[in-house]
């Protein structure tokens, strides 16, 4: 059994024994953030209790019996399978009741890694879906929905938000972003070959295509050629890039040749700039989703990160994505979305001091409960329902 496992019994352990503990846990742990389905049933059911009034609630000194008694039974309306004699496990799983609280942050660090690592293979299975399609919809919603997550675990984590540039001793490098598909390549080249041959279409996607975003280095390298010229006003034609292209020593390393250039010089024909280079920044916003998604799964799984840095480096993963998102904005004349009203902020910054302070200010357990033993739990189980 690892830690995280012990730890959740652990929790659940504390609130039978003691269960005024829920008031230190509620509001920033939740259900969901158990691993396991028992777990999060007998949780459940405990808020469920809470939320009625239970008697045990009031109560001092020892756990009254009925508490556990109707945990349980409230939790198995939910799911099938948890007996009565789980609860000794629980209990003997506790070592202090008053450690609930850090008992609930370790759980609650596990949950994180664990939603953070869900919804980045998620995005990571979206974005190689709509490479295929070659359309972005669903990858920017899921980016938004992973930006999202990622705020809310802060909240509950008790942290800022912001983007945390890894330090550079940790080995979380972003992945490359693949090459583009054959069709991919051919828009690439044809829209340099149109660029050069019309080179008014500049004015329509300098604002907003990056030789970045070219999956083809060759023809990212050309594009960064036909942006210099257009910056400085000099012509542009085929002769002009090839001169471009030899004072910046691409020649010279081997990474272009002469022929290389004058096939996609000739490349050029009938097109829209603007069309072709929005099919290229769509493809680049889905290549630096999954890049990013990528780099995220990395981090999620390793154990070693604190949540608080976790989140943090996820989002500057996020980064990169979101700045090729601003820019699909402006080529495709997208609104942006609304920011978040100050209320709603001030509100949030509330909610994560206070979660860090629940999370950080352990209870003390009374004598009595330190002497409650697993024998004052209740073995039998009530005979089975009917399943109709």
């Amino acid at each position: 059994m690892n830690v995280l496992i012990e730890a959740e019994q652990a929790v659940l352990g504390a609130v039978l024994l003691d269960p005024g503990q829920l008031d230190s846990l509620a509001g920033w742990l939740l259900p969901d953030h158990f691993s396991r389905p028992a777990h999060q049933a007998v949780f459940a059911a405990m808020l469920t209790l809470r939320s009625r009034g239970h008697s045990a609630l009031a109560s001092k000194g020892e756990a009254p019996l009925a508490w556990v008694t109707d945990t349980f039974a409230e939790a198995d309306r939910h799911i099938r399978g948890l007996t009565r004699s789980y609860a000794h496990t629980l209990v003997a799983a506790c070592p202090r009741a008053g450690n609930a609280p850090v008992y609930g942050r370790m759980v609650l660090e596990g949950a994180i890694h664990r939603s953070v690592l869900e919804h980045a293979t998620r995005l990571c299975q979206v974005a190689d879906t709509d490479a295929l399609q070659r359309v972005v919809d669903s990858t920017v919603d899921h980016v938004q929905i992973l930006t999202d997550v990622l705020d809310d675990l802060s909240r509950r984590w008790g942290c800022d938000p912001k983007p945390l540039p890894p330090p550079d001793d940790v080995d979380h490098s972003y992945p490359v972003a693949a090459a583009g598909s054959d069709g991919q390549s051919e828009d690439e080249q044809f829209l340099v070959g149109l660029l050069i041959d019309r080179p008014d279409g500049m004015r329509q996607v300098v604002e907003w295509l990056r030789p970045a975003d070219f999956a083809d280095p060759l023809c990212g390298r050309l594009y960064r050629c036909l942006g210099a010229l257009h910056h400085r006003g000099e012509p542009i034609d085929a002769i002009t890039v090839q001169w471009e292209a030899q004072r910046r020593g691409l020649f010279a390393d081997g990474s272009l040749n002469v022929d290389q250039v004058g096939a996609i010089c000739r490349s050029g024909g009938v097109g829209s700039p603007e069309f072709l280079g929005e099919r290229v920044l769509a493809s680049s916003l889905v290549r630096t989703a999954s890049a990013s998604a990528r780099t995220i799964q990395d981090l999620a799984h390793d154990e070693s990160l604190a949540p608080g840095r976790l989140i943090g480096y996820a989002l500057h993963a996020l980064l990169s994505a979101h700045e090729v998102h601003e820019r699909w904005r402006t080529a495709t004349g997208t609104p942006p979305a609304g920011s978040a009203e100050p209320v709603a902020n001030a509100e949030h910054a509330t909610a994560r001091v206070h979660a860090a302070l629940a999370r950080s200010q352990p209870q003390r357990s009374s004598p009595a409960l330190a002497r409650t033993s697993a024998a004052s739990i209740p073995t039998a189980r009530p005979a089975a329902r009917s399943h109709t």
